[in-house]
């Protein structure tokens, strides 16, 4: 599933290509793709018609055009949507199309039919408007009013694994397998740790590494595993050749040397070294 870096890049191309134009037309071709929006694929394509787009938004990992009338539609790129400008490479993958004023045309392509457009009410949460389906989630590393402090404190508080705590989206948003793996790696901790175990400051320590990560992979597009992610132009991104822990089974860690190991965790797969990133000791009753 995309994560926060690689939906950040589909957003930002949707800003740059369709923000100012007027939806002219709209075709649901696979009403999968709309079973979010309740009133069904009539009414998202009566709501869409003649309308414009304002601007754009993320939070985590959905994005959303706004509105002329003030509501917002919501895209969820599920495990395998992408967000396309111009002609579609396999129309038998291709859920919804839209075609703006100025011949823009932007179609929805998802071969797995996950994700999929909605339109919402949006309403603002804490200083920030954002849509309904969206108001749950927390903010995100890379958001500009992202309190880290406050969820160094949420953390402390927590008795589980730090992992578990990084992949909760209402705890922290936008971290997924990839980057959870990459960020723990940096910070040299491994996530089968109780967030509850861990100094605020090593807390400090790994929310900035998470940051920083994420920076870094949309500084390079993202990252593409498969031909599933791609921009809006249809560009994959390269920042898989950057990673450092996710999928590094068995070669050595770039720090250290050590064998890197794979382990299960929670139906995922967790990357990690076992010097740098040691794991917590069984405490024998």
């Amino acid at each position: 599933m995309p994560e926060l870096p690689e939906v950040e890049v589909v957003r930002r191309g949707l800003a740059a290509h369709v923000t100012g134009r007027t939806i002219s037309a709209v075709r649901v071709h696979h009403p999968r793709a709309v079973r979010r929006h309740e009133a069904g694929p009539a009414d998202l394509t009566a709501r869409l018609l003649d309308m414009e787009v304002t601007g754009t938004g993320r939070r985590g990992k959905y994005l959303w055009l706004t509105l002329g009338d003030g509501s917002a539609l919501v895209v969820h790129l599920g495990m395998s949507g992408q967000m396309l400008l111009g002609e579609v490479p396999n129309e038998n993958h291709l859920r919804i199309a839209a075609l703006f004023d100025d011949g823009t045309t932007l179609s929805f392509v998802d071969q797995r039919t996950f994700g999929g457009w909605m339109i919402a009410e949006v309403v603002t949460v804490d200083g920030t408007d954002v849509p309904v389906p969206v108001a749950h989630l927390a903010r995100d590393p890379l958001d500009p009013k992202f309190n880290r402090d406050n969820v160094v404190t949420v953390l402390r508080r927590k008795h589980s694994e730090i992992k578990r705590q990084l992949l909760d989206q209402t705890v922290v948003s936008g971290i997924g397998n990839i980057y959870a793996d990459e960020a723990l790696w940096r910070a040299k901790i491994n996530g089968a740790r109780l967030a509850s175990s861990l100094a605020r400051a090593k807390l400090v320590e790994l929310l900035d590494a998470a940051a920083d990560v994420m920076s870094d992979a949309l500084d390079q597009g993202g990252t593409s595993f498969d031909s599933m992610y791609v921009n809006v132009n249809g560009e994959s991104g390269y920042f898989e050749r950057s990673l450092d822990a996710y999928g590094r089974e068995g070669e050595p860690c770039r720090r250290c040397g050590a064998v890197m190991r794979r382990e299960k965790f929670m139906n995922r797969s967790s990357f990690y070294c076992p010097k740098c990133q040691p794991r917590p000791r069984v405490r024998l009753t």
